[in-house]
């Protein structure tokens, strides 16, 4: 029998994306010879063993309120597994034999729950510390990402505590090296979260006022015209990469909105571009999926652009989205990887020596 942690939620702006992907990874988990147990982390950080049969709570967000649930957590000391605290208020231990983490942003996929793990010694879904670290850093992404020799946008970090004591000087500072327009990003978010497209000063200084918001750290990047194109890499010492997906946002950019809350957006697989475009997209993937020393699973995103058709990478997902419309796992089903296999493949990747 094996028990295996399924962790969801998180104190992450991209809560309740994590809420949706954990829904669509318990409805597809295999059960036979297993013992599932989902743990949710609500907003305010308080971890519970959801108690409930019906996953559709956590889509919904109401999961947090069976009368069910159980405070538990996973302890640092190796060997103890999930720690859940009965009704006298007594913890017991059930042992784990793998983690799947299904959580998006800080503290989910910025390396620090998975140092957990490895302090408790158990095997869990996905990149390890140092490429999760990395990959959630856009920045740190970037200049790792350029030991492959991989085209990027031009791109400038700037610090809030510069911002609020001068942001016309910072502002100059970005008009200086990129034209507009441009984007500005936090470091570490994902989803899209708080990125902005400015075409002018005014909507440069609300982009950034806006960005500064959830990281101290922002990104200024110039504007590439071209195709979204992702690539789905899964995969531990001989990684392999699924058809690229296109994703046409319907909308000026891919942001927040277009991506979960609008219908605008519209998937393509394999996505719009020559076949050797499609095949070296795959390898630059490869490449800096490798670079970063991820293993286990990563989407890497690019834009083709649309004038002349090089590739330019733009980051890199160390636990992507695994909700119904995602397009990670809709890269590897048009490969014949059905969500029930992929969630298979994933978790015996955790478990490879």
């Amino acid at each position: 029998m094996q028990t295996i942690c399924v962790l969801f939620g998180g104190v992450s702006p991209e809560h309740d994306i994590s809420l949706r992907s954990a829904e669509a990874v318990l409805r597809n988990m295999k059960t036979e010879n297993r013992t599932i147990l989902p743990v949710g982390i609500t907003k305010e950080g308080q971890w519970l063993l959801f108690g409930g049969k019906d996953y559709s709570e956590l889509g919904n967000g109401s999961w947090k309120e069976n009368p069910a649930n159980r405070t538990a957590f996973l302890s640092p000391v190796k060997g103890m597994g999930l720690c859940i605290v009965n009704s006298e208020g007594k913890a017991e231990t059930v042992k784990v034999d793998v983690v799947f983490p299904v959580l998006h942003g800080e503290n989910g996929e910025d390396g620090t729950i998975q140092g957990l793990f490895t302090l408790a010694g158990i095997p869990y879904v996905g990149c390890g510390v140092l490429a999760s670290a990395a990959a959630m850093d856009k920045s740190a992404t970037k200049l790792m990402a350029a030991t492959t020799g991989v085209k990027q946008a031009d791109w400038l970090v700037l610090r809030r505590r510069d911002f609020k004591t001068d942001a016309d000087t910072m502002c100059k500072a970005v008009t200086e090296k990129l034209c507009y327009p441009v984007f500005i990003k936090p470091c570490s978010t994902g989803s899209s979260v708080g990125v902005s497209k400015a075409k002018n000063t005014e909507e440069l200084l609300a982009a950034l006022e806006n960005a500064f918001r959830f990281d101290e750290k922002v990104l200024a990047e110039a504007f590439i015209n071209g195709k979204e194109v992702e690539v789905a890499v899964m995969g531990n010492y001989e990684p392999v990469a699924a058809t690229p997906g296109e994703i046409d946002a319907g909308a000026e950019f891919y942001d927040f909105e277009t991506k979960y809350v609008t219908t605008t957006s519209t998937p393509y697989i394999p996505a719009r571009v020559p076949a050797q475009t499609l095949s070296a997209v795959q390898d630059w993937a490869v490449k800096i999926y490798r670079a970063l020393g991820c293993k286990g699973l990563s989407r890497v995103d690019f834009f083709v652009t649309r004038d002349t058709g090089e590739i330019v990478f733009n980051e890199i997902n160390t636990l992507p989205g695994f909700t119904s419309i995602s397009m990670y796992p809709k890269m590897f089903a048009a490969d014949g990887v059905d969500f029930p296999e992929l969630i298979e493949r994933v978790i015996a990747l955790a478990l490879e020596d």
